[in-house]
């Protein structure tokens, strides 16, 4: 913390993370060296209301393997694993963990930590308008290319702000289809949780 500005600067990073991979960690990094964030907080969602209908990875594995890269070679002592939306019965709302965080800690300021897909999507979030003015958002983009923010969003007062990154090709998706076929999934995903997919059999089609 900056001791000539006492407010906590905390990353938002919520996800269904099934599995967590490497960009996902390059993008929680980059939030946390370009916002000089205090932590990053990692939300497991633990019905996310998006991938209604799509099998998944119980929320005690997918956090379970969001824990292992967080503390892993690649992790930082600033990120934090936050289970509070697989405690929660019923679809998991941002809205709903951002109200319930900011009365635990009222005086931190949240940065919400996006892909540009993500935010393309952001007015269809429940509550979209009342996220904006509770917390800024984070969006990664490619050096090269302008972020690109719904109309309804410009609308409204918000905070915006660029991270910068690398295209990367890694997917939750591409994890997925390497499992099933039984192909080392540690490029993607890093081979701590690569083991822990192969020892639990996660996505496995057998």
């Amino acid at each position: 913390m900056n001791p000539l500005n006492p407010v906590r600067q905390v990353g938002w990073f919520g996800g269904s993370f099934d599995p967590v991979h490497r960009a996902h960690l390059a993008l929680a990094h980059a939030a946390l060296d370009q916002l000089a964030l205090d932590e990053v907080r990692w939300i497991v969602a633990g019905q996310p209301w998006q991938k209604a209908g799509r099998q998944m990875a119980d929320a005690a594995d997918r956090a379970e393997m969001v824990r292992l890269t967080i503390t892993g070679k690649g992790g930082d002592p600033r990120f934090v694993l936050d289970d509070r939306e697989m405690k929660r019965a019923g679809p998991s709302y941002t809205l709903d963990s951002v109200r319930e965080y900011q009365q635990e800690r009222p005086h931190d300021a949240l940065w919400l930590i996006l892909g540009q897909d993500q935010l393309a999507g952001f007015p269809s979030w429940n509550g979209w308008e009342e996220l904006v003015e509770r917390m800024g958002l984070a969006v990664a983009a490619r050096a090269q290319d302008k972020v690109q923010a719904p109309a309804a969003l410009l609308e409204r007062p918000h905070r915006l702000v660029r991270l910068t990154m690398p295209a990367l090709e890694w997917s939750s998706t591409e994890a997925r289809r390497l499992a099933a076929e039984g192909a080392d999934v540690g490029p993607v995903v890093g081979e701590e949780v690569a083991g822990y997919i192969s020892r639990h059999r996660l996505y496995s089609e057998n």
